[in-house]
């Protein structure tokens, strides 16, 4: 699809459209309506739920609820604003396609760099966390090696067709949302006294352990970038929507489900938990908080039922990241923004190089990752809930300028942002808030530093992308053209 002049205002973004064909032409419209929808459930769900929460619940206690609501609400938003640039113009780089053509250059190069190299970072945690669990029926196997070819696995499946990517997804998706159902079901029943343990029930796990708020505001905030790591994964159907048949139905379609899967999935699971389990307990760090309920409630072979079901959802998680950080990769390129060699597409329409650069990297990590595990467990956590807001704030900017954009263009507006501009302000004053409140809390102070630090490294290069691109283009129109 090309954007004519009409669509945006400003001669950069006018002539920057008229000359970018979007990614949707290129890539394969291979994904499936279930496809879309089954990973818009169930993008978010990976080893931030089953073992990250864990170490949210012990740092905040069970006011931790505050920061998973404030978590889901803020994403909820934001989305509503993605989906409104989505379904105007759907594009497999989704908001850095969105924030080079409302904010600048710089800004799409930006996100785009540090969104790739969020999901970068997560292909490693998530193939540890895999390998961790079959290390343990592998004993004589060393992690690190698991770890590879777990990851070497998926990059096979995303260089095939994403036909393929979407069917394996769905599956492993369908996995993790009914093992999340039955839990609810098994832990509301245990709520109320029906379990294998009558003596495990009630709610006063909430209050009895030095009250709702035992580490105090601090902690819960700094929480929040636990959660957001947990969260990160609901915008990938944006991108993926580009490469599926009706992108504006499924962009529609996952935006207004997302408040009722943050509720069921997140709120409720963690709500679960707090009651069932004493929020001091070691369990919850030591063996995650799903395993730490089962085993409370006596229910037989706990570890082996939660580990081959975080298993799934840490394999669905890695898997989604290959292909998320792959497709980003490909947009950066179309744009001008990466290697013009990520743009190779294979015979399947499949950015075959964008995948290997993005596994090759995340090879490294993982190594990085074995090295140091408890460190860069923490790390990683922490730093990846920093990009998150950093992401969410740049597509809150985005959405408050294309809004008027879209307006001035004359363009229909098909899903619109509640209550616009004013909760779109709220957004954007609420993150930064909690980005300069966690720089002066010496429990995050580093992760908030080091990812400042490399988002002024990342900002920079992309301006001097910017203007040597901008100088070259000015070259180019001054050569006198032969007839």
């Amino acid at each position: 699809m090309v954007f004519s002049k009409s669509h945006y205002d400003g001669t950069r973004l006018q002539i920057g459209v008229l000359m970018e064909k979007t990614t949707s032409q290129d890539l394969s419209q291979g994904l499936k309506n279930r496809h879309i929808t089954m990973l818009s459930i169930a993008g978010a769900i990976g080893a931030g739920l089953f073992v990250g929460s864990g170490h949210a619940i012990a740092a905040a206690g069970p006011a931790v609820l505050l920061s998973y609501l404030a978590a889901g609400t803020l994403v909820v938003l934001v989305m509503r604003m993605l989906s409104e640039m989505a379904v105007a113009q759907p594009d497999s780089g989704s908001f850095s396609t969105y924030a080079d053509r409302a904010i600048g250059k710089w800004a799409g190069f930006t996100i785009g760099w540090l969104y790739w190299w969020f999901w970068v970072l997560v292909i490693p945690f998530e193939a540890n966390a895999a390998a961790a669990i079959i290390h343990s029926w592998m004993p004589d196997t060393p992690i690190w090696l698991l770890a590879f070819l777990i990851t070497a696995a998926l990059t096979v499946t995303n260089l095939f067709s994403v036909k393929n990517y979407g069917e394996f997804e769905f599956w492993l998706a369908t996995v993790k949302v009914l093992s999340i159902i039955i839990f609810i079901v098994i832990g509301c029943a245990a709520i109320f006294g029906i379990s294998t343990n009558p003596d495990v029930s009630g709610v006063k796990n909430l209050y009895a352990h030095g009250g709702f708020l035992p580490n105090g505001w601090g902690a819960v905030l700094g929480a929040l970038l636990t959660t957001m790591f947990s969260f990160m994964g609901s915008e990938i159907v944006t991108i993926a929507a580009s490469e599926s048949k009706d992108p504006e139905k499924q962009i529609t379609k996952a935006t207004n489900s997302v408040v009722w899967r943050i509720a069921l999935f997140y709120l409720l699971s963690i709500f679960i938990v707090l009651s069932l389990v004493p929020w001091n307990d070691p369990m919850l760090v030591n063996n995650g908080s799903y395993q730490a309920v089962l085993q409370v409630l006596n229910i037989p072979y706990a570890k082996l039922i939660v580990d081959i079901v975080v298993l799934t959802a840490v394999t669905s998680c890695l898997n989604s990241a290959l292909y998320t950080a792959s497709r980003m990769l490909f947009s950066l390129s179309k744009r001008g923004d990466a290697p013009q060699v990520v743009q190779k597409l294979s015979a399947s329409q499949t950015p075959i190089y964008a995948v290997l650069l993005s596994t090759a990297v995340a090879f490294l990590c993982t190594f990085a990752n074995y090295a140091a595990p408890a460190k860069v467990f923490g790390f990683l956590l922490d730093s990846s809930g920093a990009i998150a807001l950093l992401v969410y704030l740049v597509i809150a900017v985005s959405q408050l300028r294309m809004r008027r954009q879209l307006i001035q263009s004359g363009q229909p507006i098909r899903m619109k942002m509640w209550l616009y501009p004013y909760i779109t302000w709220a957004v954007i004053v609420f993150i930064i808030s909690a980005l300069t409140i966690m720089l002066f809390d010496p429990k995050h102070v580093h992760e908030i530093l080091a990812t400042s630090l490399l988002s002024i490294v990342v900002v920079v290069s992309g301006i001097v992308v910017s203007k040597k691109r901008s100088k070259s283009l000015h070259y180019n129109d001054s050569i006198p053209k032969q007839n």
